[in-house]
């Protein structure tokens, strides 16, 4: 007989497991090359020691002279706050009872539920790997209030049943949820759930963010190359080496010069290896069109989580929807790790319970909860190239494409 005590008990003990598996593994190609880790962590707080530059206290003398100046390494301390992030998942009392007699129908109920939540969990993962923290997904162009539609700056980062709350400045202009209904991908549009718009106050200009989220997500890559001058409370001015390397915007094409340049870069100036590059779709089939036009072989490498990608020079190249249309990522993956209080879990009742009745509906619901933040030991060690061409018009190209930053 499946009862509520059933479905609290198949949550707990069987599908978190299976869950916090694909999350932390199968979410996301980037997320699954980061290290996790449940060190350093201070109360609410991230408090990390970090090294930079050299001992000093190294040089060559006469036989009898003076032995150089002791000096210790440089530290400087990385605080960050752990992030909450959540995940809902409801459940109606009707699906419950219809299942009650029917073990398999129940498991379908779970699987199904368990599935939504697993795709819209990594979904949001994703895209705050790729977000600066502030939980922005576009900003608005233009608003038709007859036909419920928004136009953005770019919807890479929306997707059906999102729901966003818009903001001017520090102010929210909008009075309801703003659910999304259909995503236009093409022209950069998409349409909204109409009851909510009276009342609200959306124009051009505002700023959307996921709903209660504006900055309260983990500090993805999207803060460590912008121009913010703080990371993780420290100054990028009086700590140059917090400053991730970044070209300017000029239009250039592909070309395997253009990313070795960059490397080279990296590992003559900052000691780093480059194990793993992100770009936008429309960069890696420029990519792959450069590849074609030097009649060269692609290479496939499987990462963890069974995603498959060509490489440069043996280094995964992944295509993630959530980069920019222009922008290509060269990263050390090893610099950087999720520290986390707890793997992913449920919140119980005082009774242990994990589903709980919704006040005034006759529905239930269960919330997964990770407390994490995303920290980057050495910024200086990564890259992002701008401006990339999304076609090739000439393969044989000039090194020079690199502008220092």
């Amino acid at each position: 007989m499946v009862s509520l005590t059933t479905a609290n008990n198949a949550l707990k003990d069987v599908y978190v497991g299976v869950v916090a598996n694909q999350l932390n593994i199968n979410a996301n190609p980037l997320l699954s090359q980061i290290k996790r880790s449940n060190k350093d962590i201070w109360g609410k707080e991230i408090v990390k020691m970090t090294t930079y530059g050299i001992n000093g206290g190294i040089g060559a003398g006469e036989e009898t002279g003076v032995l150089p100046m002791a000096t210790g390494n440089s530290y400087a301390q990385l605080r960050a706050t752990l992030k909450n992030l959540y995940g809902q998942l409801e459940i109606s009392d009707k699906a419950i009872k219809s299942s009650a007699n029917n073990i398999g129908a129940f498991v379908d109920l779970l699987a199904y539920e368990m599935e939504g939540l697993v795709k819209s969990s990594s979904f949001n993962l994703g895209r705050m790997l790729y977000g600066d923290g502030s939980g922005k997904v576009a900003t608005i162009s233009a608003v038709d209030v007859a036909t419920k539609t928004i136009t953005c700056d770019s919807v890479r980062n929306i997707i059906e049943g999102m729901v966003l709350d818009a903001f001017a400045d520090t102010t929210k202009k909008s009075t309801g949820a703003i659910k999304v209904t259909y995503v236009d991908r093409t022209n950069n549009k998409f349409t909204f759930d109409g009851d909510i718009y009276a009342g609200s106050e959306l124009a051009k200009d505002q700023v959307l963010y996921v709903q209660g989220s504006k900055d309260l997500e983990i500090t993805g890559l999207g803060k460590l190359f912008s121009t913010d001058d703080t990371l993780y409370g420290l100054s990028k001015t009086t700590y140059p080496w917090l400053k991730s390397y970044k070209t300017d915007s000029t239009e250039k094409e592909i070309s395997d010069m253009l990313i070795q340049e960059a490397i080279d870069f990296l590992e003559e100036n900052n000691d780093a290896g480059i194990n793993f590059i992100s770009c936008s779709s429309k960069v890696r089939r420029a990519y792959q069109q450069y590849l074609t036009a030097y009649r060269r072989n692609v290479d496939i490498a499987e990462l963890a989580g069974g995603f498959k990608t060509i490489t440069h020079n043996g280094i995964p190249v992944v295509a993630d929807r959530f980069v920019e249309d222009d922008a290509m990522y060269l990263l050390n993956t090893n610099d950087f790790t999720l520290h986390e209080l707890d793997d992913w879990k449920w919140i119980e009742s005082e009774d242990g319970s994990v589903l709980r009745q919704n006040a005034g509906h006759a529905t239930y619901s269960a919330t997964l909860v990770k407390y994490a933040e995303l920290i980057c030991d050495k910024p200086a060690s990564q890259a992002k190239i701008c401006g990339i061409k999304a076609t090739v018009t000439n393969p044989f190209l000039p090194v020079n494409n690199i502008a220092n930053p």
